[in-house]
């Protein structure tokens, strides 16, 4: 079946029916794999009555790389131990960053308190 592409609430959509083996696989389309940046693999969501395959995303912690290394220096590290720690720390960022967005994507769902700006930063009185 061809590619449709259809409009839902404002928003573009592309559309395009697969078939699925007896194994339960499916095939990406190759346009929506290019175009989405799939790699080796995919994130499956179950939201509402829809299931929502997405290209992982990867959080290598390399974004921080060079604050964790000045402050693992800062306070001493050297050598090995600079080695050790520096992976242990990095490590935290990943869940740290999934469990930021799974709090943003509740408040977005409107699941989760949030702050509002002013609450944040006072007001200007």
């Amino acid at each position: 079946m061809p590619t449709t592409v259809a409009e839902r609430g404002g928003t573009k959509m592309s559309r395009k029916v697969v078939s699925i083996s007896s194994k339960r696989q499916i095939t990406i389309p190759q346009k929506f794999f290019q175009l989405l940046g799939f790699a080796d693999e995919a994130e499956c969501i179950m939201r509402a009555n829809e299931l929502v395959i997405r290209p992982v995303k990867t959080v290598s912690g390399g974004e921080f790389a060079e604050q964790i290394l000045a402050e693992l220096i800062a306070e001493g590290f050297s050598g090995e131990t600079l080695l050790s720690e520096f992976k242990a720390r990095q490590a935290q960022i990943r869940p740290a960053v999934e469990a930021m967005l799974s709090e943003a994507e509740n408040v977005a769902g409107g699941k989760g308190s949030f702050a509002s700006y002013d609450d944040v930063f006072g007001t200007e009185d």
